[in-house]
């Protein structure tokens, strides 16, 4: 299909025009913000070039917005936890500036690992939630899951002879965000399954994990001692640890919220 030509088109006829081809050549934001773009363009008496410029740009950042909202999606993560919404203030055992730091992805671009830990409602799951999702919208590919979901479907997958593709799934994003390790212990072949994941991603792309227990307490959930020091030692190595304390914030607000309930 081909648009007729016609020097001398009407306001009318143009503003058709230009909707067809955006619509042929899928140019959503083009075709929505053109009107407004031409008026400015005229108002400010810019170029040819410059109002080309403008509509480009347009659709070029609005197609990059698009693409980090499919990532973020795709990343599965249960719920929104952006980083700027985290309250470094109500837990002064976490580093504003290395977090911060992490947010630029350079540990993912390294492939190295990851882990918050820390007690129930000290922040772990938000920081692993809000660095995931900014890795997604800087271009990576994240997978978030729960420790014992990843651990049931790896087990689904071995008993339905899937395991070698589930591990290759698993293994291709840039960035596995496993979280709540340590709420339950894991037997014998799950913890065994799991590590056949993170044997996947050592040194090529990165694991970040969140747990409630620290290392040492990694013997509760990996109860094979070999098993437990061959993973703790694929996490340390080179990895950025963020130990967020025992005090929970979501505690403290609870309580805070009631006592000023008792005040009111």
């Amino acid at each position: 299909m081909s648009l007729p030509r016609q020097r001398g088109l009407t306001e009318q006829a143009a503003t058709t025009a230009v909707d067809q081809a955006c619509r042929m050549l899928r140019l959503p934001t083009i075709r929505s913000q053109f009107p407004e773009v031409a008026e400015k363009a005229e108002r400010e008496q810019m170029s040819y070039l410059g109002f080309l410029a403008e509509l480009l740009l347009a659709e070029c950042d609005d197609r990059a917005r698009r693409r980090s909202e499919r990532r973020i999606k795709a990343a599965g993560f249960p719920r929104d936890k952006a980083l700027r919404k985290f309250d470094f203030d109500a837990n002064p055992n976490i580093d504003a500036a290395m977090i911060h730091t992490l947010a630029n992805c350079e540990w993912i671009k390294k492939g190295l690992p990851l882990c918050p830990i820390g007690d129930s409602g000290t922040g772990k799951s938000h920081l692993l939630i809000a660095l995931g999702t900014e890795a997604s919208m800087a271009g990576y590919r994240i997978r978030y899951v729960l420790a014992t979901k990843l651990v049931n479907e790896l087990v689904e997958a071995a008993d339905e002879k899937q395991l070698t593709k589930t591990i290759a799934r698993y293994g291709r994003v840039d960035l596995l965000c496993i979280d709540e390790l340590g709420y339950m212990e894991l037997d014998r072949r799950g913890a065994e399954l799991l590590f056949q994941v993170l044997t996947e991603r050592e040194e090529k792309n990165s694991v970040a994990i969140a747990s409630n227990e620290s290392f040492s307490g990694w013997t509760k959930i990996f109860t094979d001692p070999r098993l437990y020091a061959a993973i703790v030692d694929r996490l340390t190595f080179g990895g950025n640890i963020i130990e967020t304390g025992t005090d929970s914030y979501r505690l403290a607000t609870t309580r805070a919220r009631a006592e000023q309930q008792v005040i009111g």
